[in-house]
């Protein structure tokens, strides 16, 4: 009995420590989406798009706390679509296999995740109190409710829709709600010419675009390792191991693919598509890391390496700015990686798979469109034409990201 005992607290013990590693790895992807973002727009941007990130963690951190994790998972009918709407994150279950706290970390950091893929495509030339205000919004009550029809035992989760880590449910979610801000901001100034030309607008900083990657990849082993839930016997830790290997397995594919098509493409090496094309790997295999084998992870991070270059093309076209490729990386990829899940894993279905990508970008792009109009036509979401011109750092933050190319008078 007291053998037993001593297991019970020692798997308990380990997994906690598991759920509380991988939430880490997760929070450190806010660096990465800060660097990424940093180094993709233009130097006078620089300091506002870090502010962004930084106080969109923050925020997202206090308003799951207060409502949004016991919306999204405590006092919920199985099956149903309203939430309770109460506050705080409840009281330990007993019997459970983790700590709630640990479970709340670990869910905390990827509502985060969320949003910041919203920061990097209405950047330099959103209003930062307006963007600051959305978040609010979107972590504490958007996304909990879709949270609650999927993880939360909903309604699409009793339909069998499936999405482990989070391809719909966390990066199109986000990029529905990006898309919906993009439409009602419009495009940087002197993006698009008047017969349709695009104009590149390089960012400032390669080699922190590429160190954000980096870190993006590094996070992504705990964002889908982490969703396995457990590690503390042989059939949970063989899973996680698997997980990591099509993560990364996908990742390099896609950034493999995207090299090789901007090569055909242009007949050079455009970094930001690459970057990217690793990215769309990671977006896509998380729908399901774990049923693929090692050549299908290889095979859906080729695929979405390649269809995050024409979709970043694509968007040009009908002119929606995205300084970043977001909706392109997470929400076009997210999509397509939610439709590959069927193809390695008998319980889904693609029907359902299409149904659940419906309710969720349709869930969060309305109400997110809703509130930047109400933003929009009260304080605003654009900052003026000359703001833009002269740059977000010094009209948001007062503060320049590299002072040495400013003159002093």
């Amino acid at each position: 009995m007291e053998l037993s005992t001593t297991v019970i607290e020692l798997r308990y013990a380990l997994d906690t420590f598991f759920f509380l590693i991988s939430g880490a790895l997760v929070m450190w992807m806010a660096a990465g989406f800060a660097m990424l973002e940093a180094g993709l727009v233009r130097s006078k941007n620089t300091t506002e798009i870090l502010t962004k990130n930084f106080c969109l963690y923050a925020i997202s951190c206090t308003t799951f706390l207060l409502v949004g994790y016991n919306i999204m998972y405590v006092d919920n009918s199985g099956g149903g679509w309203l939430p309770s709407f109460g506050a705080l994150i409840g009281t330990q279950a007993e019997g459970a296999d983790h700590s709630l706290e640990s479970d709340f970390f670990f869910q905390v950091v990827f509502v985060a995740t969320a949003m910041s893929v919203v920061s990097g495509a209405v950047a330099e030339r959103m209003k930062l109190w307006s963007f600051l205000l959305f978040s609010v919004v979107l972590t504490g009550f958007i996304y909990p409710i879709e949270g609650y029809w999927t993880w939360g035992g909903g309604f699409l989760s009793e339909a069998g829709f499936s999405d482990f880590a989070g391809s719909g449910i966390v990066h199109m979610a986000g990029a529905a709600a990006a898309l919906a801000g993009v439409l009602l901001l419009g495009a940087r100034k002197g993006k698009y010419g008047k017969n349709g030309e695009v104009h590149p607008i390089p960012g400032s900083n390669m080699p922190l675009a590429t160190v954000g990657t980096f870190i993006l990849w590094f996070g992504w082993f705990g964002f889908n390792g982490g969703s396995q839930l457990m590690l503390s016997d042989f059939e949970n830790a063989t899973a996680v191991g698997q997980i990591f290997l099509n993560t990364n397995a996908a990742a390099a594919a896609g950034a493999i693919i995207a090299l090789a098509v901007c090569k055909m493409r242009w007949g050079k090496a455009d970094l930001t598509m690459i970057l990217n094309g690793a990215l769309a790997g990671l977006v896509a295999i998380t729908a399901d890391p774990l049923s693929p084998s090692p050549l299908a992870a290889v095979a859906i991070g080729s695929v979405a390496g390649a269809l995050v270059v024409f979709s970043i093309i694509g968007f040009d076209k009908v002119k929606v700015d995205d300084p970043v490729g977001a909706i392109s990386v997470h929400g076009v990829c997210g999509l397509f990686g939610l439709m590959m899940v069927p193809l390695s894993n008998p319980d889904a279905a693609f029907l359902t798979q299409l149904f659940g990508a419906a309710v969720i970008f349709g869930w969060v792009f309305g109400a997110s469109l809703v509130v930047w109009g109400i933003l929009k036509f009260t304080i605003g979401i654009r900052v003026t034409e000359d703001e833009e011109l002269e740059g977000m750092d010094s009209h948001d933050c007062g503060v320049d990201a590299y002072p040495e190319f400013v003159s002093v008078k």
